[in-house]
Order: structure tokens, then C-alpha cells, then sequence
């Protein structure tokens, strides 16, 4: 006598095999619901009433120091900064800060949360940013920076090459 049992066994096994590795394929902590709802919450939390002002894309910046005067970067310039990049839970993930040496970058090679503002500044201000992660690394990420996350950015404006 031929043995169903085993063959529905067996396709159950390989079913709950597939479902096994298709829960272990996710990208970790971005994946989950609450963790995106942490990243849109972070941005709403920004208020004018704090000094935030609102860039296109739901891009959030205020200056922290300086007034906006002086020589401006456009996105064509090449910049020297001195920059924290953070998530919203306080974890940083680059900081020419913490190596004590400022970055020099072309501003338009840099993300679009930067392109956009970046030239709202003076030479000697600083700035701080609130990116949503569709002007930053996106849904993919980079690095140590998962993929849907808002960042967070200090941003010092040192000098603009030639100006």
C-alpha cells in the first residue's frame, strides 16, 4: 500500500521550508510597519515653531548657526564640510566630527537632501537636516543605513572651492 500521508508530509515540509526562508529573506527592522511609521512620525515631529522650514519632498531644515549670508554653494560647487549623519533612534553612521577632518565632497555628487540644502547656507553656518529616504539612500539603503530610513544630518559649511 502506497503512503499519502508522506507525500502530503512531504509537500507540507517543503511548503513550510519556502515560508522558512522567505521570513529569514527580510531586510531586518525596515521591514516593519511600526519602524516605517517611527520614520514618518520623526519628520512630523519637525515644527516651525522649532525653526524647521520645509524644503520640497518633505525635506526638513533649520539653521542652528550663522545667518545665511555669504558666499552660497550651488549644486555645481565642490564644498568642504564638516557633518553628523544620524537615524532617528540616535545611532550615527558617519561623522567627519569623529574623525576630526572636515570632508571635501562635489556638492552634486552627494544625495538629494544635500542638493537641496546645502545652498540655503553661508559660508560658516550650520545647519541641520531631516531627510525622508527618497532624498536620501531609498528603499536599498547603503552601508550601516537601512534601507526607508530617515536621516538626520548636522551639517557645518566650512568653505565652497573657489568662492
Amino acid at each position: 500500500m502506497k503512503k499519502p500521508w508522506l507525500v502530503v508530509l512531504g509537500v507540507f515540509g517543503l511548503g513550510a521550508a519556502g515560508f522558512a526562508v522567505a521570513q529569514t529573506d527580510e531586510q531586518g527592522p525596515s521591514q516593519d510597519a511600526a519602524w516605517h511609521n517611527r520614520q514618518s512620525l520623526a519628520l512630523a515631529q519637525l515644527k516651525a515653531s522649532d525653526g524647521w522650514q520645509s524644503l520640497p519632498g518633505n525635506l526638513r531644515w533649520r539653521r542652528i548657526k550663522g545667518t545665511g549670508t555669504g558666499a552660497h554653494p550651488v549644486v555645481e560647487d565642490t564644498v568642504t564640510i564638516h557633518y553628523a549623519g544620524t537615524l532617528v533612534d540616535g545611532t550615527e553612521f558617519d561623522s567627519s566630527y569623529a574623525r576630526n577632518e572636515p570632508a571635501t565632497f562635489p556638492l552634486g555628487a552627494l544625495i538629494p537632501a544635500w542638493q537641496m540644502a546645502v545652498p540655503m547656507m553661508g559660508v560658516g553656518d550650520t545647519i541641520e537636516i531631516a531627510s525622508p529616504s527618497d532624498l536620501a539612500y531609498g528603499p536599498v539603503g547603503k552601508g550601516p543605513i537601512p534601507g526607508g530610513a530617515t536621516l538626520l544630518f548636522k551639517i557645518e559649511l566650512l568653505g565652497i572651492e573657489g568662492k
